[in-house]
Parts: C-alpha cells; sequence; structure tokens
C-alpha cells in the first residue's frame, strides 16, 4: 500500500541517485516513477513498473518491466518501506512470469498456439525459494513431455524442446539495448554435462529415482513448479519426493556439507573475514552457510517430519526450531543474521547492477555503506565482523571447524594385547572377531572409505563397550547391527563426530536387555536413537493420539491394508524404543514415559480399528447402527503402560445383534464383529515385515476364554451386572473406551458407571478382595527384591486398597469426588487423599513403585539387582543417586502401604 509522507522516500531517492550508479540511471530513464517513487506512492509504483511489460514485444516487454521494478524496489527498500521479506517475493514472482512469458513466446513463435503443455520449468535454489536477490541467476531445470509438447505435426519433439528451450535462454538472458531480463543458468538440469537442454520427463524421473548424486537432493528441498505447465510439474515433483525426503535419516548429508564448506572455504578469493574481498555469500558465516545449516537439518529429520518440508531459509529455521531440532537462540541468530546478510547483498548489486558478493575497498565501500545509511564502510565491517563470528560459530557447532584426531586401532598384531589392557575377557578372541569384521564380512564395511571410518570409530566404540556391565554381550549386539545393515559408513562419521550420539548408543546397548536385543534385531531403529526425537512431558494425551495417530496414517498406505499395518508396527515400534533410550538416559520420570507409551498404544489401537473395518467393508460391507468399540483395561486403561505390558481389551459392538451386513459377502452382527475384532487383533500382534508390536490379551471379556471375542454392549452389561465377580468389577475401575465414536463411547461409559455405582455388601466386598489378593500370595509370588508389583506393599496392594474404596463408596463419590473413580490410579489416590479415605503417603509411595515398574522393565527385567551401570542408570531414572538409596526409599513406600492395608483390613502383611 502506498506510504502516507514523502519524507523518506524522498531521501531514499537521493541516496540511490547519489551511491548507485545502476539506481540513477533506471531514474533517469523513468522520470513518472520517480515522480510517483519521490511522492512515496509504492504500490502505485509497483503498478507502474508492471504496465511497462505491455508492450508487443515480449522481449523489450520483459526488459522494460525489469528495470522498473528494480529501480521501485530499490527505493522502496531504501525507504524502509519495502522490507526483505516483499522485495524478495516480487523479484521471484517477476522471474516465474518471466521464465512463463519466455516459455509461452518460444511455442507461439512456432506453433502460433498460446499454451504450454507438457514444457515444464522447475525453479531451483532461490528462484524456487521465492529469494530472488536484485541480480541473480536463476537455475530452472526445464523438462518436456513428448507426447503433450505443442509442436508442429513434422517436428520431432526433442529437437523441438531444444529449440525451445534456446529461445527461451536468448528471449531472456542477451543483453540488448534495452537490457536484459535475466541470466538463465541450466547446469542443475540431470547430468548436465552430457544431457540437453530439455531433459525428458520419463528421463529425469529415471535419473531422480536411482542415479542422482547427494548435491541434488539438496537442491531440490527448494524446488518448485514455477512456470511453463505447472500441474505436470507439480506431479512431476510429487513423484521425486521420496528421493528428496527419505524416511531413514541420512546424516550422511552432514560430512557432505562438511565437506563442500571446507572446499568452498578453502578456494574462496578474497578475505577471510569481514573487510574489503569478503564474500558475503560464500564467506565463513555467510549467506551459503546458513542456507547450508537448515538445508542439512532438512535433509536429515524432513523425510519424517513434513512439517520441516518449507522451501524458505528462514520459514525452514524457524520450523526446525519449532520442531525442536535446533536451537531456538540459533534460529533467531541465523535467521536475524540471514536477513541482514541479503540486505548487504542487496545493497551491493543494486550499485551497478552486478551479480557480486564482495565488499569492495576504499571509496565503494563508503558508497555501499552510506547507500545503507550507515556512517561508513568501516561502521559495516564492524557490524558484519559481529555477525558472522556468531553465524559460523553456530554453523561450526554443525559441521565441525576441523576433523577430530581420533586414534586409530594398533595393527592386528597388537590387539590382543590392547583390548586386554582395556578389560575384555577374551581379547584374543575378540582380536579375531575384529579382523573377520575388517575383511569384509559384512557389508557395512567392504568399502575403503566405509573401512576408514569403522578404524576411526573402533577405539571409542570398544572403550565403552569395555567400561559396561557386560562387554562380551556388547559386543555381539553390535555384530547383529553390522550384520543387518548394508551402508554404515555415515553412522560411522556421526558417532565420531558426535560423542552424545555414541554415548547414546552404547547404553542402549548394554543397559537395557530388552532395547539391546530390539536395535540388534532392527538397525533401522538406529535412525530413532540418533534423532533422539525429543518428548514433551507437559504433551496431554488426546494431543499425543492425535498426532501418532496422524503420523501412522501418513505416506502412501490409503489402499493397501499390510501396508497400513507396516506402518503402524513401524511408527509404533519407533516411539517405544524412542521413549526407551529416553527412560534409560532419565530425560523423563518414567511415569511419564509410561504415559506416552499408553498414547503411542491407543493411536495403535484407533488406525488398526480404521484399517481393519475399511478392509472389512470392502468384503462384507457394514451393519446399519453397529459399530466396533475397544475398551481398554488394566495399565492400558489407566494410562500407565511399561515396555513389556500385554494390551487387555475387550471388544463389543453397538446396534442390533440380530442385524446383517450390506455387502457381498453379508454377516449377522455377531459374527461380524467377531471377526472385525480378531482382525484388529491380528493387526496389532501378528508379526509383519516390520515385526510384530504387542501381546494382546482379551481374556478380561465376559466368560474369559470360554465366550466370544466380541460381544453386544448390552450382553455385556448384563454379565456385568448378573454374572461378573468382584474381580472382573475391580479390572472394570480402570476401564476406558480406547476406539469408538462419541455415540458409542457414551454408550459403553453409561453401561460401565451403571455397573460401577450399584451399591454393594461392604463385608462381601471385603471379603472378596481379600481371598483374592491372599490367593495372588500363594500362587504369583514376586521374583526378586525389585518386584515392585508383587512384593507385599507393592502396586498389586495399593491397587486393591484404591479399588476397595472406589467399589465401596462409588455413588457417594460420583458426586463428591469424581475425580476418585478415575481408571487414572494416580489422579484417584490423590483424589481420596484430598477426601481423607487414604493416607497421605499413599500418593508417593504409588508415584515411586510405578515409576520403578516402568524403568525396572527396562533396566532391571527379572526383579533382581541389575549390574552396576544399569543399576545406577535404573536409580537415576527413578530419581535417586543409587540403587541403595532407591531400595530405601522403596522400603519406606512399601510401609506406608502396608499401614494403610492394616488400618482399612485389619491384616498384617508380611513383608
Amino acid at each position: 500500500m502506498d506510504q502516507p509522507g514523502a519524507t523518506d522516500w524522498a531521501e531514499a531517492v537521493a541516496r540511490a541517485r547519489a551511491h548507485a550508479p545502476f539506481l540513477a540511471r533506471a531514474l533517469d530513464r523513468q522520470p513518472d516513477l520517480e515522480h510517483l517513487l519521490k511522492a512515496g506512492r509504492g504500490a502505485a509504483a509497483l503498478q507502474w513498473a508492471a504496465d511497462q511489460g505491455t508492450h508487443d514485444d515480449p522481449a523489450i516487454a520483459l526488459r522494460w518491466h525489469r528495470l522498473a521494478l528494480a529501480a521501485a524496489l530499490g527505493v522502496g527498500d531504501l525507504a524502509g518501506a519495502f522490507g526483505l521479506a516483499k522485495v524478495i517475493e516480487e523479484l521471484s514472482r517477476f522471474a516465474d512470469h518471466a521464465l512463463d512469458t519466455a516459455i509461452r513466446t518460444a511455442i507461439v513463435e512456432r506453433t502460433g498456439e498460446d499454451r504450454c503443455d507438457g514444457l515444464i520449468a522447475l525453479a531451483l535454489g532461490k528462484q524456487g525459494a521465492s529469494e530472488l536477490n536484485y541480480s541473480s541467476d536463476i537455475d530452472p531445470i526445464l523438462l518436456y513431455d513428448p507426447e503433450t509438447l505443442p509442436r508442429r505435426d513434422s517436428d520431432d519433439p526433442g529437437e523441438t524442446a531444444q529449440r525451445y528451450a534456446r529461445r527461451i535462454i536468448k528471449l531472456l538472458s542477451d543483453n540488448t539495448g534495452e537490457g536484459y531480463v535475466l541470466r538463465v543458468d541450466l547446469r542443475l538440469r540431470p547430468a548436465a554435462e552430457i544431457s540437453p537442454l530439455v531433459v525428458p520427463r520419463g528421463s529425469a524421473l529415471a535419473h531422480y529415482q536411482g542415479q542422482a548424486l547427494a548435491w541434488e537432493r539438496a537442491a531440490f528441498i527448494r524446488a518448485r513448479a514455477a512456470s511453463g505447465d505447472i500441474a505436470a510439474g507439480e506431479a512431476f515433483l510429487d513423484e521425486i519426493a521420496p528421493f528428496v525426503w527419505r524416511q531413514a535419516l541420512d546424516f550422511g548429508a552432514i560430512e557432505e556439507i562438511r565437506a563442500l564448506t571446507l572446499r568452498i572455504r578453502e578456494t574462496a578469493e578474497g578475505s577471510e573475514n569481514p573487510g574489503p574481498g569478503f564474500d558475503v555469500k560464500r564467506g565463513r558465516g555467510g549467506i551459503r552457510e546458513i542456507e547450508f545449516f537448515a538445508q542439512t537439518h532438512q535433509l536429515i529429520h524432513g523425510g519424517r517430519d513434513p512439517s520441516l518440508r518449507v522451501r524458505g531459509t528462514r520459514a525452514a529455521l524457524d520450523a526446525l526450531a519449532l520442531a525442536g531440532r535446533i536451537d531456538g537462540d540459533h534460529a533467531r541468530i541465523l535467521g536475524d543474521g540471514y536477513d541482514r546478510l541479503r540486505v548487504i547483498e542487496h545493497r551491493l548489486q543494486m550499485v551497478n547492477d552486478r551479480q557480486t558478493h564482495s565488499l569492495p575497498d576504499g571509496a565503494a565501500l563508503d558508497q555501499v555503506a552510506w547507500l545503507d545509511g550507515m556512517a561508513d564502510g568501516a561502521a559495516l565491517v564492524a557490524e558484519l565482523t559481529d555477525l558472522t563470528r556468531e553465524t559460523g560459530r553456530i554453523y561450526e557447532g554443525l559441521i565441525g571447524k576441523e576433523t577430530r584426531q581420533i586414534a586409530a586401532p594398533p595393527p592386528p598384531n597388537e590387539q590382543a594385547q590392547w583390548l586386554e589392557e582395556l578389560g575384555f575377557d577374551d581379547a584374543a578372541g575378540l582380536a579375531s572377531r575384529i579382523e573377520e569384521w575388517r575383511d569384509g564380512r559384512f557389508a557395512a564395511i567392504r568399502t575403503p572409505q566405509a573401512l576408514e571410518a569403522f578404524d576411526r570409530l573402533l577405539p571409542g566404540l570398544l572403550k565403552a563397550f569395555a567400561q559396561s556391565d557386560d562387554p562380551a554381550r556388547a559386543v555381539t549386539r553390535w555384530q547383529s547391527v553390522l550384520e543387518r545393515t548394508q551402508s554404515a559408513i555415515s553412522l560411522f562419521h556421526l558417532l565420531v563426530a558426535r560423542p552424545a550420539v555414541l554415548d547414546r548408543l552404547v547404553a542402549t546397548l548394554t543397559l537395557s536387555p530388552l532395547l539391546a536385543d530390539e536395535l540388534a534385531r532392527r538397525p533401522e531403529l538406529l535412525d530413532a536413537l540418533i534423532a533422539n526425537d525429543p518428548v514433551d512431558p507437559n504433551a496431554k494425551s488426546e494431543a499425543v493420539v492425535a498426532a501418532k495417530t496422524e503420523q501412522m496414517r501418513s505416506g502412501p498406505i490409503r489402499d493397501d491394508y499390510e501396508a497400513q499395518l507396516d506402518c503402524i508396527r513401524h511408527v509404533t515400534s519407533e516411539t517405544r524404543f524412542t521413549l526407551g533410550v529416553s527412560l534409560i538416559e532419565a530425560e523423563f520420570p518414567p511415569s511419564v514415559i509410561g504415559a506416552a507409551l499408553s498414547a503411542t498404544a491407543e493411536a495403535a489401537i484407533a488406525i488398526a480399528v480404521e484399517a481393519a473395518s475399511s478392509e472389512f467393508v470392502r468384503a462384507h460391507g457394514r451393519i446399519a447402527g453397529g459399530e466396533l468399540v475397544v475398551l481398554g483395561l488394566g495399565r492400558l486403561g489407566g494410562g500407565a503402560l511399561t515396555h513389556a505390558s500385554d494390551l487387555d481389551i475387550v471388544y463389543l459392538f453397538t446396534g442390533d445383534f440380530a442385524a446383517q451386513s450390506d455387502g457381498k459377502r453379508p454377516l449377522g452382527a455377531t459374527l461380524y464383529f467377531n471377526r472385525l475384532a480378531s482382525r484388529v487383533s491380528a493387526a496389532l500382534s501378528v508379526p509383519t515385515a516390520q515385526g510384530a508390536l504387542y501381546e494382546v490379551d482379551t481374556r478380561l471379556r465376559p466368560q474369559g476364554n470360554q465366550g466370544p471375542l466380541a460381544v453386544s454392549t448390552e450382553a455385556f452389561a448384563k454379565y456385568q451386572r448378573e454374572t461378573a465377580w468382584t474381580w472382573e468389577h475391580m479390572a472394570l475401575m480402570r476401564a476406558r473406551v480406547l476406539a469408538g465414536s462419541p455415540q458409542a463411547r457414551a454408550e459403553v461409559e453409561a453401561a460401565v458407571s451403571e455397573v460401577l455405582l450399584s451399591p454393594r455388601d461392604d463385608g462381601k466386598l471385603r471379603d472378596a478382595i481379600l481371598e483374592m489378593r491372599d490367593e495372588m500370595a500363594k500362587h504369583k509370588t514376586a521374583r526378586g527384591p525389585l518386584d515392585v508389583k508383587l512384593l507385599r506393599g507393592g502396586l498389586v496392594d495399593v491397587e486393591f486398597l484404591t479399588h476397595y474404596h472406589q467399589l465401596r463408596r462409588a455413588a457417594e463419590l460420583s458426586n463428591s469426588a469424581p475425580d476418585a473413580l478415575s481408571p487414572d490410579l494416580m489422579t484417584a489416590i490423590k483424589s481420596m487423599i484430598a477426601a481423607d479415605i487414604l493416607p497421605r503417603a499413599m500418593a508417593p509411595a504409588y508415584g515411586l513403585m510405578t515409576d520403578m515398574l516402568v524403568a525396572g522393565r527396562l533396566l532391571a527385567p527379572d526383579g533382581n539387582p541389575p549390574p552396576p551401570a544399569a543399576a545406577k542408570a535404573f536409580a537415576r531414572a527413578c530419581g535417586h543417586k543409587n540403587l541403595e538409596e532407591l531400595n530405601a526409599a522403596l522400603a519406606v513406600s512399601r510401609q506406608s502401604v502396608a499401614r494403610a492395608w492394616a488400618d482399612i483390613f485389619e491384616q498384617t502383611l508380611e513383608m
């Protein structure tokens, strides 16, 4: 919009005339435009510039338009009226328009048809990102479709496409009396040294799907269908998206970018530090390094996180910070630095309309500074020195300023002694095993480059293994990873460059048998370990479920049931693994991990129901008015799973049990929903290419294993009212609907509530609970001193105490303290403490033992004290310094539970 005041505009015109000869000449040639600019009519000036592009000769029209636009934007920029975003957007929009005009002109001249079907212009680089500068080249890739390309009947499509390309370049790049439009660089096309200027679409697709180089992936981060047949261009980009955005984390990108950066720095001309000759684009901490920083992180993580697939540099930095991939302060410093460097780049280029990025010397440097409104060249250099020091430091934190000096392993004849000194028992055997690794036994270490990287990693890796609780087992698990990995050179480089990642890998392989075995079976989980996706401890369960559900829906799986199941397994197993690594590193309390495990399982169940139902409908149709409902019980219902938890599930269905489905192969409602429930259980538990997920336990359904897998809500309610045992009502206290429409959820919740709120005889309830607990104590004893579930005074006793009060006082609590009936046991316990029903010590006791249960399933799976390193990790995860301190806290908690048990049941627990 037009600016209200003309003072800054007039001063900007004066600065342009005084310090930018190109802008001065442009204003001399366009006095009407200068009048608008002096008057502060910025929007009108841009429209005036666009109107210059109406000449009958497209070559002249584009040159007039370009000159007017450059002058209008230049003065508006100097006036502070047009910010950087506005300037680069207008320049990029003009480039798109100019390229499209040139394409259409070339086709019209040949065929007489004003259309561009089959001729695609993909914008890369700054044009693709809509970040062009005043004197940018454009780097399009031109593709053609031989079937749809407009041409004369006698024309060969390939020859015609090349004719069009030559004409496009001439229209845009020739420097005539009216100037030029854009310099066009087609060297980014596939196999540019041997390919024609315009590449057949099919050939380009084959190149990117099988032969492309790593730098081409980075180039396509910012690719955009800009001109010509845009719809076809967008379709092409969609087809090559898997090439650009790989699901597997590609940390080799860091090494490639690092090598490229060092080559640029070594071959760069001019000053290394800000001053005359310093290149604001290629210099240390300059524009390109900030772009590389953003693009490297996008290449690494963008395949797994679609929110990072943005084209602009500033937008990418912001997205990376929002996703937790880079530090927020780093994103701000780099983003602000990038914007300022781009402005300075524009000042350099608007002086003489040259594609320059280097600071001049002497009076010319002062001219650039004065054009920008600064005191002199020294002030500009000082600002750039401070700016690039910060941006360069952050960038070097990513790539490493120098190659880290890593000691190589000893020669083979000295390895046994070296390994013995490290502390390995069978040093000679391990030395022989290492030589087998290095002799090309595994695909991951067959190339010279991979072997070199592996040798650099080996000393640090073996030293870490030697310090673990079970070095021999750690080595065996590592060998399993190598056996199943086809390419690991990027991994080796990363582990050397990032000691924290190596520490995380060693912890995973040595502290938790469950995680170590999982990683050994599925080395692709290294991606999750390296990515270390952040866990949000404050995220609501509903938000986690929604996010994971959407993640499981992603990808090309809509019409492929088996692919949907693999996607469920991939996302879920990777998430569970990531949560396990977070637990053993004590990033969050185990109770937080347990809640996240539950939310992940709930998302998997929801998608499994959705996928199985869709597949089932294709064969059998739908049951009118009926649907499958999944009821979670136990730790799943209570939202506190461990890594070893089964999924306690009851399947119900709504609607008329006598109804029949409407598909090609109709089924009665009972059979229909029982088969569908079986499908859902199989989706969650039967192994596929991605492995199995969970053990599904449906024994809590009416009549247990003797009853049907799925029953109607009416039959369920009747069973619970008339037949169910007390233990089944106790289980129902942690029931939660996990899958079903709002209407179905309400129906099931009403049935459960009716059962739980029914009056009970206190004496019979008490006797039944004590009898059940006594039987459990006889037949299921604690496996060891850390089996907090079955130890007397442990979690089972807490659950029995809580459920006793819930069932005994359900009607009363539903009015006075409804949270006391929550399936989340901690919420229920805290509510009962507030109502003076349970002692205050019950909440911390339950919290500690829950943490110990969740952590123990990974670090002390047999209920006995683990080896020293795992014991330390176990205690730390539970908030204590060591196992002795943790055991003391457990003893206090168990005594608190025992006292509450004695007060309520008048029974002394045998501790």
